[in-house]
């Protein structure tokens, strides 16, 4: 008896879905508008074939006859562990229809294109049709999976195993009550330089500059390649091929910054994966049928996140890099010095939008965003009426009023891409980002080369100790291996505590 039918299938399924990541990306970055429900017909037949292909009897013989091959393997061998994770994988997949996952594939794409159109037009009632099937299509999927108390844990629990609604409640409470006093905190402190962000700034010398230093944090070109695109993301066809994306404004300099670095934590994290899961388990999430090779969505935000804040956003880094900035954009940047550039993008101030928000006001945006996928799920919300409710929540949250669709409802691609219960993941990463940036800065080596700016070691600590691991240890397991403890926001809290009191000082 043989793991080569095992492993032959398991490939097929993963190359299925690489291509349609490269479908993905090409319909978020390249293609004409027009293409759309093309493209969304395109997606959906691959997907369906992945889906046959993992519920299929060949799979399922194959799979039977590796889980009896490796029974007698350590319980932390590598081959037991990623065949073991298929078969729990596979029994969930089985229950959702394959007649659902082909229509909210094709769905997916053609609402892709449609909330680009709405956001741009701000037209909140064209795209409303498209996202109230793919919120009745979620609750089919929710009812498919299973759960124990809200429909809701079946969405988020496909993004980060184990999590629930209830948990989040209780971890966002515990996240308002440290947040809320440093929010205040900080808004009392006189505004700093901000006219030093707000350009204008060329587009191409913000990409060159954001390249550099991503490339400088480790994130490899020769296997990636950054576009332009509606809302930024990652994805990945194989490890050799990793993409990220961003989004430019002349006259506000952060958002291009820390949106490359951020996708670049994403992209490093698929580039980081051993070479031998390729093809394999673990780079396939065999229940949303992605090509991914991160534990979790939250996993997967937390090494976006800890580039991009930890890092990023420190003070260390602007003392560093300040000079390099100021080369690079000599006019705009002529009298700014390393402790008023840090300070202008750490400024705290509510927003209205989530991907330029500051990281004290940030979990917010993912906590209401959170209560109103829940309220759809649960049938408290309709989709008409959700405007209103965001509009609400800003209010009540931020203390904002909320001037168009385009900055409010509309403002992300999540629920066009069929992504609801994605959001917490946000939030779990902040998390983690802490826990494992606490961890790595027990390296020495780490240490000495963040204070001067050689970011490999500590590139190389997540790559040991994160990327390596793919999908073959769970989210839990890859954090007490790594920080010695299961999911815990006092390292979060202490972070933002300290990036206060050095704001205040």
């Amino acid at each position: 008896m043989s793991l080569a039918p095992y492993d032959e299938q398991m490939g097929q399924i993963a190359d299925l879905l690489c291509a349609v990541n490269v479908l993905h990306w090409d319909a978020r970055t390249l293609m004409p508008a027009a293409g759309a429900a093309a493209r969304g017909k395109q997606i959906a037949t691959l997907t369906g074939l992945a889906r046959d292909l993992a519920t299929g009897e060949p799979f399922r013989a194959a799979l039977d006859a590796a889980l009896e091959v490796t029974a007698a393997l350590p319980a932390d061998d590598l081959s037991r562990r990623a065949i073991d994770q298929t078969r729990l994988a596979v029994e969930t997949l089985r229950r959702i229809p394959k007649s659902l996952i082909v229509e909210a594939a094709d769905l997916a794409a053609r609402a892709e294109s449609a909330w680009v159109e709405a956001r741009r037009t701000n037209d909140f009632d064209g795209f409303a049709p498209y996202l109230e099937r793919t919120v009745a299509l979620q609750r089919q999927r929710a009812e498919a999976i299973g759960y124990a108390e809200h429909p809701y844990d079946a969405l988020v629990g496909q993004y980060e195993p184990g999590m629930t609604l209830a948990r989040l409640d209780t971890l966002y409470a515990t996240l308002r009550a440290g947040l809320l006093p440093l929010i205040e905190r900080a808004r009392s402190l006189p505004e700093p330089r901000l006219d030093l962000l707000r350009g204008p700034f060329p587009i191409p010398d913000q990409k060159a500059f954001a390249s550099a230093m991503a490339a400088r944090m480790g994130y490899d070109f020769a296997r990636g390649r950054l576009d332009d695109t509606a809302h930024p993301f990652e994805i990945s066809f194989d490890r050799t091929d990793v993409r990220i994306t961003g989004r430019f404004r002349d006259t506000w300099l952060p958002s291009g910054f820390f949106g490359v670095w951020h996708e670049a934590g994403h992209g490093m994290y698929e580039q980081g994966l051993d070479p031998a899961f390729s093809r394999s388990i673990f780079a396939t999430d065999l229940v949303g049928l992605y090509a991914v090779g991160g534990a979790s969505f939250g996993m997967h935000e937390s090494q976006s996140r800890l580039w991009e804040n930890r890092v990023g956003r420190s003070r260390r880094f602007w003392a560093l890099h300040c000079a390099e900035a100021r080369a690079a954009f000599p006019r705009q940047l002529a009298d700014a010095d390393a402790d008023s550039l840090w300070r202008a993008v750490n400024h705290v101030a509510p927003g209205l939008i989530r991907v330029e928000a500051d990281e004290l006001t940030y979990d917010l945006h993912i906590m209401f965003r959170t209560d109103l996928e829940a309220a759809l799920m649960a049938g408290d919300l309709a989709v008409r009426d959700l405007p209103g409710a965001w509009s609400d929540m800003v209010r009540r949250d931020l203390g904002l009023d909320v001037p168009n669709h385009r900055d409010g409802v509309l403002q992300d691609v999540h629920w066009a891409a069929g992504l609801m219960g994605s959001f917490p993941t946000y939030t779990l990463g902040n998390v983690m980002s802490s826990q494992l940036f606490a961890a790595a800065g027990r390296d020495a080596g780490v240490t000495s080369g963040l204070e001067r700016g050689d970011y490999a070691p500590l590139a190389a600590w997540l790559g040991a100790n994160v990327h390596r691991h793919g999908r073959s240890l769970t989210p839990d397991a890859i954090l007490r291996r790594a920080t010695g403890s299961s999911l815990d926001p006092a390292p979060y809290l202490a972070d933002l505590t300290r990036k206060v009191d050095q704001l205040a000082a």
